[in-house]
């Protein structure tokens, strides 16, 4: 069986990313007899400057219409749409609980779970707490007790986050996403060789798989994803 990587850069704060994730796992099950697929996630982040945890005295969709230069209604609508495609996609949004914050802590412990063969586990379980639970991501206690859901070790996690451990691989990730010319997440590197931007359908990404596997040239174009400026 052929063993195919594929690199993903995200961010939590990030609900195409959530899409994405769930899509690019649909493609990987539709390759699955053909190739050993591994995943590895990579920081991204939307809001460098966020506090750990924003005021909440001010709601996603008014955060959202002041971004746009939208009404209210308009960024509600915007949020309705997007809650109803991640449902064809079997997630639940609730745009209503989300706790904006920081996401520079939730990158270093996907890193450390990563040493612990957890990466993905800890990836899932930040995107879920954030986009349908609303657990406020950027506070460090809420993050072990997520990362104790994810079977890391609580005071392991306390010390990587007490200190700067992994935050030179947050870096490093965000460094090579400027040399790659990455301006929104998701965005997708298969076997190293073919980029795939946006959170592109689950057939779109089993072809561009089947593509790496047979190494035929693949040409796409951008899909729906997250950047500085806001999610389209």
């Amino acid at each position: 069986m052929s063993t195919l990587r594929v690199d993903v850069w995200s961010d939590i704060a990030c609900p195409w990313c959530y899409v994405g994730k769930r899509r690019l796992e649909a493609a990987i099950a539709r390759v699955g007899e053909r190739a050993d697929v591994e995943v590895v996630w990579h920081a991204f982040e939307l809001d460098p400057a966020a506090p750990p945890v924003r005021d909440t005295s001010e709601s996603y969709a008014v955060r959202l219409a002041k971004k746009y230069g939208t009404t209210a209604e308009e960024a509600e609508g915007m949020l309705a749409n997007m809650t109803s495609v991640a449902a064809v996609d079997g997630l639940e949004f609730h745009f209503e609980r989300v706790r904006a914050g920081n996401t520079f802590d939730a990158h270093r412990l996907i890193h450390f779970a990563g040493e612990r063969g957890l990466q993905d586990t800890m990836k899932e379980r930040l995107l879920r707490a954030y986009l349908t639970e609303g657990e406020a991501i950027g506070d460090r206690e809420v993050l072990v007790r997520l990362a104790v859901e994810a079977d890391l070790d609580a005071e392991e996690v306390r010390g990587v986050l007490a200190s700067d451990g992994h935050a030179d691989a947050v870096r490093e990730d965000e460094a090579m996403a400027r040399k790659l010319g990455v301006t929104g997440v998701p965005f997708f590197v298969i076997d190293r060789k073919y980029a795939v931007s946006g959170a592109q359908h689950a057939d779109v990404l089993a072809t561009v798989l089947g593509r790496a596997l047979d190494e035929q040239p693949v040409e796409l174009a951008d899909g729906a994803a997250c950047g500085p400026d806001g999610c389209a």
